[in-house]
């Protein structure tokens, strides 16, 4: 099986039979177009189907007919049943005759792709508006692509790096796409499993190397094959997948404090709090200013009365300072501390819930990849579509990257 890469859009895409809505409508004059629009759009707007374009124009036996929207059908019968006065008089006026547009059924929703919205303009015209920057949806080149694989694969092999032989769990990483630096990995913390698993550096991974067969050996050894009947089995570490699944593997000890237990330690999560310990590392001054500030902000109203916009606006502000600081004595914009992980991409194995989704939103994440889908809890395309809520401050986008299950079971420990 050929990796590909496959875009995840905001919306659920629909089959037309799926939805479609009946809508009443008129044969009209040319010449009465203009002003039955601007009566319609007064009298009846069509506000749940904006994106339906309201007069449709065809050519039948080489004369032009134009037929307008008059408003959506009710369901009756009776087509003129429960219209309201202005449009009964509107119809009268212009003699108009209302029909059920049964053959010219409208889409119920805004077309996500050219591909759907072709389709569309086969029933009624609608409008496409292209998604803001088409170039970060299409178009990976060879070596994009051949970059993405291999961040995945890298992603693909902490699956099993912090796990027991035939258990999986989820893994993250983040990249930075502008220089391809690997900002951060991190797997699955919300099993207890023995410290020392985690004190290794990723210096000591081994790059990922393809096997003739197109299976993934990060180790150079044997792959290991388990069988379909067991690959659901070892899933059930993976955190995103069983939010509850670390109730099975609590510690005896309930004052336990070993490193890698908590049922919130999902791989996401612990990818952004590695980057923002990696921020901190590299960037000790002007956290150490920012810390300096906030706590003489503190000391100077001691009452905590002043309004928490004002402090954000406050914070916000001295944030820009440090920034200028390190212009005038000449510090390159590399240097400048990255705003939480804005323009980075994220890997991950499985897709992330809606916990997770949200924190990469929180974090302006640009990009999130993941292999496989999460049936149970998934946030960005199998149950929820997190990338599409328009009320959120930040939208991302999603990819797939469609690949061998049997990928995650043929790599040796």
């Amino acid at each position: 099986m050929k990796w590909e890469i496959l875009h995840i859009p905001g919306k659920q895409p629909s089959t037309l039979e799926q939805s479609t809505v009946d809508v009443l409508a008129s044969t009209i004059e040319p010449k009465l177009a203009n002003i039955l629009v601007r009566k319609l759009n007064q009298i009846y707007p069509l506000e749940d189907i904006r994106h339906v374009k309201r007069v449709r124009r065809r050519s039948v036996e080489g004369n032009i007919e134009l037929s307008v929207i008059l408003c959506l059908s009710g369901g009756c019968d009776n087509h003129m049943e429960g219209l309201s006065e202005d449009l009964l008089h509107l119809i009268n006026v212009y003699q108009l005759k209302p029909f059920k547009a049964k053959f010219f059924q409208v889409a119920k929703f805004a077309a996500t792709s050219k591909e759907e919205w072709e389709e569309q303009c086969k029933l009624w015209p609608t409008s496409y508006h292209p998604p803001n920057n088409p170039d970060d949806i299409v178009g990976f080149s060879e070596e994009d692509s051949e970059m993405t694989f291999n961040f995945m694969k890298i992603a693909i092999k902490l699956t099993k790096f912090s796990c027991p032989v035939g258990k999986i769990v989820n893994a993250a990483v983040i990249v930075d796409p502008l220089s391809r630096e690997i900002i951060a990995t991190a797997s699955d913390e919300t099993c207890q499993r023995p410290s020392s698993i985690f004190s290794e550096p990723l210096a000591t991974h081994s790059s990922p190397q393809s096997n003739t067969n197109g299976s993934i050996d990060c180790n150079g050894g044997s792959a290991q094959k388990l069988s379909p009947d067991q690959y659901s089995q070892s899933y059930t570490q993976v955190s995103c997948l069983y939010p509850w699944g670390w109730m099975a593997h609590r510690p005896d000890n309930e004052n336990s404090t070993n490193y890698g237990w908590h049922p919130l330690r999902h791989a996401a999560l612990v990818a952004i709090e590695k980057a923002a310990a990696r921020d901190r590392h590299r960037f000790p001054s002007s956290a150490s200013s920012k810390d300096a500030f906030l706590a003489n902000d503190s000391l100077q109203d001691p009452s905590g009365s002043s309004p928490a916009k004002r402090q954000k606006t406050n914070n916000l502000e001295y944030e820009d300072i440090i920034v200028q600081s390190d212009h005038a004595n000449g510090a390159p914009s590399e240097s400048l501390r990255p705003y939480l992980c804005t323009g980075f991409d994220m890997y991950l194995v499985w897709e992330p819930c809606a916990m997770c989704a949200m924190g990469l939103v929180h974090q302006r994440i640009r990009r999130i990849f993941y292999a496989f889908p999460n049936p149970n809890t998934g946030a960005l395309g199998s149950v929820y579509r997190l990338q599409g809520e328009k009320s959120l401050n930040h939208h991302y986008s999603v990819y797939r990257v469609l690949l061998p299950e049997t990928v995650l079971h043929e790599v040796e420990h």
